[in-house]
């Protein structure tokens, strides 16, 4: 069949790139709005520690506009919402669906600014990296007219681990349980951010609602100031006042913002049934939505760099300086929760697939590729490097999904301390209590700029483990904190603990 010149022509070749094209943008671009309210929480933050995380953030995101690299070293699964209209004529040999994919590998393999891949098909097996971040997750909708629209976001591991659902009975307060689930989603998920809900429809619908919802502009002082027109807003505006109140702040650390924004879609239920989730936005929030209409490929104009606040963060007296080469135990027993260190030295890494291996060779007598006495471990899988870098962006991983391994490692293999993001769960801060170690945090969506500290990068253990391999890093004045000190006190639960306090004491005067 021929094609009709009456109507609106997509080219194949045009949602690629503007597929690839979005994702470059994206990954080195936060939207406008993301960043002014950033800047505005910055503003107004009390706790120190909370907006020390915020200014590395801030800083980290002008740097990654500046160098046109990634804001985090996690570059996301990708996820794309597709409206055609009906009216639409298509110039192509493959799939809507390849067409995507095609974008998104050509924008994951950009030899200028290459992406991590993240992917791994057989999740429950053999877990094989694709190579390019293929496949991405596509909700299509056929709509009237005669353009193609498309949302493109690339979701971290951190946040998409936060996810939460519920099926709640329709009598059930939807705030109490958004106020009983957010403090169960830990600091993983880099505060602060926006929380996106669904509410309604089925158990599958809540789900996209929620992950759909995380694309609207951040305009939560806007409907402040003119007030709620409905019983959604009533429900963003209640649950801004009282997520923020729970004193959790920025990279969980206590203080007085959370959340930046919160996003609800709904949707007409079942009478029986009131379906329920939140998908959380990170610090390295990436979405932008563009619009094909048969011209040519989507255009993408850089921001100004005006949009960004000129902050700077340089370390007080009170900052500690630490030779990784040379620290001993008697040094690390005297670092308190909430302490800034500047690490300078040489690391090693190593996450999930690491640990495993390292723990089942254990387990099986064998010897280590690799001697962890007296060393730290670092939770990271960097950014392939580009052009002069030792290193691409080299952010912190959750540290809680390696609790389980943490016993077995401070125990069999001399290891003295680990850095990650986020808190640890009580079976990790246990291991690191009962042997006397000690869980430093780096800045989760600060990624570009812990790079800068990183001076040299050799893989020293399991290759083949690509991002996941063990690296040994060099580095001078990385800033981390300490979050869990050698008698197993920990800096994420007593600070939002102490800042829940002030702020409620803040709202009875």
């Amino acid at each position: 069949m021929g094609i009709n010149r009456y109507m609106t022509v997509i080219r194949q070749q045009d949602l690629i790139q503007s597929v690839a094209d979005a994702l470059q943008y994206i990954s080195y671009y936060h939207p406008a709005d993301f960043i002014e309210a950033v800047k505005q929480a910055y503003d107004r933050e009390e706790s120190k520690s909370a907006k020390d995380a915020m200014a590395q953030i801030l800083i980290n995101s002008r740097l990654c506009a500046m160098g046109k690299r990634p804001i985090c070293q996690d570059t996301g699964i990708v996820t794309v919402f597709v409206k055609v209209g009906m009216q639409v004529q298509w110039d192509a040999q493959i799939s809507l669906t390849d067409m995507v994919n095609e974008g998104v590998r050509q924008a994951y393999t950009h030899p200028d600014n290459v992406l991590r891949a993240s992917i791994l098909a057989d999740p429950d097996g053999e877990r094989k990296n694709t190579g390019d971040n293929t496949p991405a997750v596509i909700h299509y909708e056929i709509v009237p007219g005669d353009k193609v629209e498309i949302d493109v976001a690339a979701k971290g591991g951190g946040s998409e681990a936060k996810s939460k659902f519920a099926m709640l009975n329709p009598s059930d307060s939807v705030v109490d349980w958004v106020l009983k689930m957010v403090p169960t989603m830990g600091a993983g998920w880099c505060p602060p951010g926006v929380l996106g809900i669904g509410l309604g429809g089925t158990a599958e619908k809540a789900m996209i609602m929620a992950k759909e919802a995380l694309l609207d502009h951040i305009d939560i002082q806007q409907l402040q100031a003119r007030g709620a027109q409905n019983r959604s807003e009533e429900l963003r505006l209640e649950l801004f006042e009282k997520v923020n109140a729970l004193g959790i702040g920025a990279q969980g650390l206590g203080g007085l913002t959370t959340v930046l924004d919160i996003k609800i879609k709904d949707y007409p239920s079942h009478a029986a049934n009131k379906a329920i989730a939140i998908i959380p936005n990170c610090a390295a929030t990436r979405h932008i939505h563009f619009v094909l209409d048969g011209s040519g490929p989507a255009q993408f104009d850089p921001p100004s760099l005006d949009n960004w606040p000129d902050i700077s963060w340089q370390p007080d007296e009170s900052v500690r300086r630490v030779n990784l080469d040379t620290v001993t135990q008697s040094d690390i027993e005297q670092w308190q929760p909430g302490d800034t260190l500047l690490l300078s030295g040489k690391m090693l890494t190593g996450r999930d697939a690491a640990h495993k291996k390292m723990t089942d060779m254990l387990a099986r007598g064998e010897k280590l590729p690799v001697d962890l006495t007296g060393r730290f471990i670092y939770y990271v899988g960097p950014v392939d490097p580009v052009r002069d870098e030792a290193v691409g962006p080299a952010g912190p991983t959750t540290a809680t999904r390696m609790d389980k391994f943490t016993r077995t490692m401070l125990e069999q293999t001399g290891l003295m301390g680990m850095i990650g993001k986020a808190e640890r769960g009580q079976q990790g801060i246990d291991a690191i209590r009962d042997n006397s170690s000690v869980y430093l945090i780096a800045v989760g969506g600060a990624a570009y700029l812990v790079s800068k500290a990183i001076t040299s990068a050799k893989v020293v253990a399991f290759p083949e483990l690509g991002m996941e391999a063990v690296y040994e890093f060099e580095v001078v004045d990385m800033p981390v904190t300490v979050a869990v000190d050698t008698e197993g006190h920990s800096v994420h639960r007593t600070g939002p603990e102490l800042w829940k306090v002030k702020i409620q004491e803040k709202l009875i005067k």
